[in-house]
């Protein structure tokens, strides 16, 4: 159980460009998820403010909010429904063409095409009839559809093995172009072309630059980044 005295998050300031994409890394714990709850209300900050253009995000309406927004996780939620009207909850107006294209985008078409239903596939409780990448990018191409101004992803390749995740990178880069974005993520090959990374430690920013200029300050990403694949411990390896 979280204790509601203690500060998850401390004395932290970021700022995000429009059409910046900013990846946020750290332990367990360090706060990474929580930062990505603030942006959609999941949670609201006890101080300070989260603002999208300047507005506090309590002073928009729920609608005006999440129709901005678009989240994807590491475990997307689909419905017992066809792989069409989990789509269509993203936008119920879109036509089947503007589907596809998402899908196309999202590089997902073509296994949906080799389904002997094609887009009237039933998928099952959870998506259970598609694998973990399948799941991924039906979420990703759903999120394409709505087409939001800012995306959160929140570990959305950190389950997928390697086949599965070179395609669902794939579709996250096109998802991603023009987009301002929030990476909440573990693996080197998903942060590491970020415009630029955050590293948290304890709720704190301890350091923020890109790939490269993280690198050159040796510090905690970069013995992270020499140690392995994953950005998942406290303290660098001395």
């Amino acid at each position: 159980m979280s204790d509601p005295d203690v500060d998850v998050i401390r004395h932290l300031s970021l700022h995000i460009a429009p059409g910046e994409t900013v990846a946020v890394v750290g332990s367990s714990g360090s706060g990474k998820s929580t930062l990505s709850t603030l942006v959609p209300r999941l949670y609201d900050v006890t101080q300070g403010a989260v603002c999208i253009d300047g507005t506090d995000v309590r002073d928009l309406t729920g609608n005006s909010l999440r129709a901005s927004i678009g989240v994807v996780t590491q475990d997307p939620h689909l419905f017992h429904e066809s792989i069409e009207q989990n789509l269509l909850y993203a936008r119920p107006d879109a036509t089947h063409e503007e589907m596809v294209q998402a899908c196309r985008a999202a590089r997902i078409h073509d296994t949906i095409a080799q389904l002997p239903d094609g887009y009237a596939t039933v998928v099952g409780e959870r998506g259970y009839r598609l694998s973990g990448g399948e799941k991924q990018r039906v979420a990703i191409a759903r999120m394409l559809l709505k087409n939001p101004a800012i995306i959160i992803l929140d570990e959305a390749t950190s389950h997928l093995d390697n086949e599965n995740e070179s395609l669902v990178q794939e579709a996250l880069d096109a998802a991603l172009h023009g987009r301002t974005a929030l990476v909440i993520a573990h693996r080197l090959s998903t942060i590491r072309d970020a415009d630029r990374i955050v590293v948290l430690d304890s709720g704190l920013i301890s350091e923020q630059g890109t790939h490269d200029e993280l690198m050159a300050l040796d510090g905690m990403y970069a013995s992270q980044v020499r140690a392995g694949e994953s950005f998942d411990v406290a303290t660098p390896n001395v």
